[in-house]
């Protein structure tokens, strides 16, 4: 969602500004984020881990530079993209976690390669490897990615990640590290005990492909991996060097229905929303919101109420620009302007669809920040 920042920008430090605010508008609050960094930097430095949090998650400069004040060892990039706008505003310890496979953007790494201070990439395929070997002007770091049983990248068995370790250990310019896994499809099994059973399942295959690296010589210095939703089963586990969450900056419905710690406690707090306004209120059971299918995801379910309405309201889309909330009563309870805030149902996608977050401290706007690499997804 295009906004301009001059709407909004009279107000940075007024109190209150925040009910000022146009709406849909993404709002961030700067305390929340701020502790849920802590949180997880704590967690995992306690435990003798690495953090290297993925930044498709917010697509920020400004999150991603908070994330190394706190310890983190860099950030995570889905795309080449990413990985350009990021290290362009000066972060550092990139790791490019999908394979980049096309002509054009093994150009780009290794263009990238030149400037970028720490970073690394994942490859999956011996051709691929040599192909960037071949383009880059000097050194980089290479990881292999993993297949974990899903299919969509990674070697597909130990002797495959094997041979492609021996194949760039044989090319000029890349330097072996270590293996990505990630558990794409786990990360959002609700029970904690159900999700435990599967990785514990999936983390012995991986102990097998390290076993397979090692005694080939190829043992991984750097193990990459997890996410949000199976960081504490994974640190319990101790296989993996470091942890890739993101999510957890932000907290959506989707991880906010998930037991992440066993004892039904949580961890993180929901510090990203989605500002709204009433804009109809001509039934008694139903009021329209102006956040429609073009202010929020709608891979992740529905959002939920988080102030302003009944949090027991159901939301329903209700096409490009609006959504409906859904109570008894609750269209003799709300009148149109009033504000209403919703937890996205999937903050990642969520949040690709806005340029600013308008970050608030309480009810008071301090800063908006860009959505940095917003639209990057090549």
């Amino acid at each position: 969602m295009t906004d301009d920042p001059t709407l909004h920008r009279h107000l940075i430090g007024q109190q209150g500004s925040r009910a000022d605010l146009n709406t849909p508008v993404l709002v961030l609050d700067a305390d929340a984020l701020d502790r849920n960094i802590a949180a997880m930097a704590e967690l995992v430095a306690a435990r003798g881990v690495g953090l290297r949090p993925h930044a498709k998650t917010h697509k920020s400069v400004d999150i991603a530079k908070r994330q190394l004040a706190a310890g983190a060892a860099g950030v995570c990039c889905a795309k080449i993209g990413e990985a350009e706008v990021l290290a362009g505003g000066g972060v550092t310890g990139i790791l490019i976690t999908s394979p980049v496979a096309a002509p054009q953007a093994i150009e780009r790494l290794a263009a990238l390669a030149n400037s970028a201070e720490g970073l690394m990439a994942v490859v999956d395929h011996p051709a691929v490897a040599t192909r960037i070997a071949a383009t880059l002007e000097t050194s980089l770091d290479v990881i292999i990615d993993i297949d974990p049983g899903i299919a969509r990248t990674g070697v597909a068995s130990p002797e495959a990640a094997v041979a492609l370790a021996e194949t760039i250990a044989a090319l000029p310019n890349l330097h072996y590290r270590g293996v990505q896994y990630y558990c794409g499809s786990q990360q959002h099994i609700e029970s904690f005990a159900e999700r435990r059973a599967v990785i514990e399942e999936r983390t012995a295959y991986l102990q097998s492909v390290i076993a397979a690296l090692t005694e080939a010589g190829h043992k991984p210095e750097i193990v990459t991996g997890s996410g949000t939703g199976t960081h504490r089963i994974d640190l319990d586990l101790g296989i993996f060097t470091e942890l890739q969450a993101g999510s957890y900056v932000f907290m959506d419905k989707q991880y906010g229905d998930c037991d992440l710690t066993g004892d039904g406690s949580i961890p993180f707090e929901t510090s990203l929303g989605v500002d709204t306004r009433v804009v109809s209120a001509n039934h008694s059971g139903l009021v329209t919101i102006d956040a429609g299918i073009k202010s929020l995801s709608t891979d992740g379910g529905v959002a939920v109420v988080r102030r302003g309405a009944p949090e027991t309201a159901f939301f329903a889309f209700m096409g490009d620009e609006h959504a409906a909330l859904i109570a008894p009563g609750i269209g003799n309870a709300l009148a149109p302007g009033d504000p209403v805030t919703l937890t996205v149902p999937h903050c990642d996608p969520t949040v690709n669809l806005y340029d600013h977050y308008h970050v608030v401290e309480g009810e008071t706007l301090v800063a908006i920040w860009p959505v940095s690499a917003r639209g990057r997804a090549r």
